[in-house]
C-alpha cells in the first residue's frame, strides 16, 4: 500500500514516477523499500491516466454519516416496538392456556 501511496505523492509533485523515485520516497517515510513492489508499481501505472483514475475512484459522501447516526435511532424504536408486541403476544398465549 505504501508503494501507492508513494506514486500518489509523486504524481501531485508532477514528478514521474519511478522504481526509483517510488523506493526513495518509501525510504524518506521511514520504510524499508522493497524493489519488486517499486516495479510491479510502475508497470501497473504505465499508461495509465491517474487524473481519470482518481476522478472515478469511489469516495464515501459525507452528507451519508449523519444518515448513519439517524439509523441507530430508529432501530431501537423498533427493537422496543417489537418487544412490546412479542410479550403481548405472549401474555395472549399463556392467557389462552389458562383462559
Amino acid at each position: 500500500m505504501e508503494y501507492i501511496y508513494a506514486a500518489l505523492l509523486l504524481h501531485a509533485g508532477k514528478k514521474e514516477i519511478t522504481e526509483d523515485a517510488l523506493n526513495a520516497t518509501v525510504k524518506a517515510a521511514g520504510l524499508t523499500p522493497d524493489p519488486a513492489k517499486a516495479k510491479m508499481v510502475v508497470t501497473a501505472l504505465q499508461g495509465a491516466n491517474i487524473d481519470e483514475m482518481l476522478k472515478n475512484a469511489s469516495m464515501p459522501v459525507a452528507v451519508a454519516a449523519p444518515a448513519a447516526g439517524a439509523a441507530p435511532a430508529e432501530a431501537k424504536k423498533e427493537e422496543k416496538k417489537e418487544e412490546k408486541k412479542t410479550e403481548e403476544e405472549a401474555a395472549a398465549g399463556l392467557g389462552s392456556l389458562f383462559g
